[in-house]
């Protein structure tokens, strides 16, 4: 089975190039949901197959590898087309095959009406080969050919309703912001091979506690700007501004961005790259202190949306933000975790936001939503079990195992503190709170817009499965005090170290029982405040201080605006100044004598029959005034 890794890939790149050569000579709009939708499931079949066999074969090395050729060889720089799978990898490309079919799946049906369908598709077929060939590349170069693939992916997408000015702003965001780390991920390649003299993940993993000592100043450096690259593709701060106006995109787009390519890739590098991370006592410090404050400042943000996806984004910094706080305190397999379970309920949110958003006349907010419950079951209970695991709702949800195992390992592990910990706590109670909210005001109370139109199976059965996977997908790792089934910890347990503990685990059921009054608490804050007694809210709102702290937290905590003062006024300012530059001034020049000779020519083109007679005569008259001479 090693031999079909290649096809993982393989199969969405073809369905891309198809749906290119569809997209310019005109196709169906069955035939591009074949084409589209089956390129994705075959890939997720072929992981399965390849997946089961792994999981069986018991490999000596505990990997597969294939190469395909050679890509390039020069100056002792040899970097080959190599497809490498290991439990990591396993993982995420379960996750971007399995959960990216679905989305295409409900895409097929949720964008039925939409002119540019094939289109579309093509995007997101190399959306998803581009973020398979990040995740396989056995060398940094590959891996940084897919990182650039998926940010070209999310330009195209996140502005794929280019008509409306705001979306096409909204994709040059996003692409910049990301261009910001990934040079200086680029910059951290370059001092990989020159300490280290290869790019091979392997190779690197492996010698790097013999090139540099534990907390050198290089490998801190290496690590920070390899830090600086997830920062930009995983929407953490200080580069997080993209993603919320990313919700440009239609729904599915927000889906697979969010739940299996784009915002994971920086969690992938830093797993994936840990034994550099763990020589850097500094490097981790600021993964976690970032992650930490991030979960934070983008929670708040999320208590006062008004648009539903919005909502779901910054929630996504936020979970992010958990993601990076367990890398930065060591949990490496707590990190992994709770990606595979956000992956799911996240996902689920996404579409079933977009089913709501279509069927209200593309309306957004929450508050004029309200009533669907009885009117839309399937997806008010589908909803439902992705908002229980997003709140970690306890025992009962996959959220609170991967979550708990996150606010255990911040308080409990080496790299962990009390103030981590303390943070991540705040952060469940708010998560806790807009979660509760978001789902009351969409679900509950009066109907405030009407149905146009109900999803139909190809949208609602991508649901049901994702909220199966929502509910139960947490139960594979169990916590210490619940029998300790580490079914996910030991799949990873060749690839990641386990994480050290400074602590008795045998307290961990008061750290349960806090994140579990954490969650409940912000359940029924949020029950009082939005369903039983929503006019104290308001009483609220009209205190100047709590209005202007609403409304600094809805901006996002003022950066944007920081951003544009700081940063993008200057550079246009200064791009103002050096447009009639030496070089633009040459450029214009020959512009210029070029429409000079173009005119002059094209006088000569009067449409005058008699002038052409006359220029042949005088033509011929000077030619064979010319021979008789000579």
């Amino acid at each position: 089975m090693e031999n079909l890794l290649w096809l993982i890939p393989a199969l969405p790149l073809a369905g891309f190039l198809i749906l290119a050569t569809l997209a310019v000579v005109g196709a169906g709009k069955k035939i591009t949901a074949l084409v589209g939708a089956g390129s994705i499931c075959l890939s997720a079949l072929v992981t399965l197959v390849v997946g089961a066999d792994f999981l069986g074969a018991a490999h000596e090395s505990g990997t597969y590898s294939q190469t395909l050729w050679t890509w390039l060889e020069v100056a002792g720089l040899s970097i080959k087309m190599t497809l490498t799978l290991d439990a990591l990898s396993l993982v995420f490309i379960f996750v971007i095959t399995f959960i990216g079919a679905l989305i295409h799946i409900y895409s097929a049906g949720f964008m039925e009406e939409d002119r540019d369908y094939t289109r579309f598709f093509a995007s997101m077929n190399l959306f998803v080969f581009s973020m398979l060939i990040l995740v396989l590349a056995d060398n940094l170069l590959l891996m940084y050919l897919g990182w650039e693939g998926v940010g070209l992916c999310s330009y195209l997408l996140i502005g794929f309703w280019y008509e409306k000015p705001e979306n096409g702003y909204a994709a040059r965001k996003a692409f910049t912001m990301t261009r910001v780390g990934d040079t200086a991920m680029a910059i951290a390649l370059f001092m990989l091979f020159y300490q280290s003299g290869t790019l091979v993940i392997g190779e690197i993993s492996t010698a790097a506690p013999g090139i540099w000592t534990p907390n050198s100043t290089t490998v801190t450096c290496i690590a920070l700007l390899l830090l600086a690259g997830g920062l930009g593709k995983s929407a953490q701060l200080p580069l997080q501004t993209w993603l919320p106006d990313a919700m440009a995109g239609p729904s599915p787009v927000s889906a697979l961005i969010h739940a299996a390519t784009m915002v994971t890739a920086g969690v992938y590098l830093i797993a994936r790259m840990h034994v550099v991370f763990g020589l850097s006592e500094v490097a981790q410090t600021v993964v976690a202190v970032i992650g930490a404050v991030t979960l934070l400042l983008a929670g708040l943000t999320a208590l006062t949306q008004h648009d539903i996806k919005r909502v779901l984004a910054y929630s996504t910094i936020s979970q992010i933000g958990y993601m990076f706080l367990a890398l930065g305190v060591g949990a490496w397999t707590a990190a992994v975790f709770h990606f595979m379970v956000h992956a799911f309920f996240k996902a689920l949110l996404f579409l079933a936001a977009g089913a709501i958003i279509e069927a209200l006349h593309h309306e957004h907010s929450m508050f004029k939503m309200g009533g669907l419950k009885d009117k839309m079951p399937v997806i008010f209970w589908t909803f439902m079990a992705g908002a229980i695991s997003l709140a970690a709702l306890p025992l009962i949800s996959s959220g609170f195992y991967s979550k708990d195992q996150i606010l255990w390992y911040a308080w409990g592990a080496e790299g962990g503190s009390p103030l981590l910990w303390a943070v991540a706590l705040l952060g469940a109670f708010i998560t806790a709170i807009y979660t509760a909210r978001m789902v009351i005001l969409t679900f509950w109370g009066e109907a405030k817009t009407e149905i146009s139109h109900y999803p139909g199976k190809r949208m609602t059965i991508p649901l049901v499965v994702l909220a199966f996977f929502s509910v139960f997908a947490g139960f594979i790792e169990l916590p210490h005090n619940f029998g300790h089934f580490t079914l996910f910890s030991d799949l990873l347990h060749g690839v990641m170290p386990e994480t050290a503990l400074r602590v008795d685990v045998s307290s961990e059921w008061i750290f349960q029982l806090l994140a579990a009054a954490a969650t409940l608490g912000g359940i029924g804050l949020a029950y009082f405040y939005y369903y039983k007694q929503p006019q104290r809210l308001e009483n609220l709102r009209q205190d100047m201080v709590l209005s202007a702290l609403h409304e600094f937290w809805f901006s996002g905590w003022g950066f944007d605006k920081l951003y544009n003062v700081v940063f993008v006024r200057p550079f246009l300012a200064i791009a103002k100044l050096n447009k009639a530059d030496v070089i633009d001034q040459l450029y214009t020049g020959i512009v210029a004598g070029t429409d000079g000779l173009y005119r002059l020519v094209a006088r000569t083109q009067s449409g005058s029959l008699r002038w052409y007679i006359m220029g042949m005569v005088i033509g011929a008259i000077l030619i064979l005034g010319i021979q008789m001479m000579l």
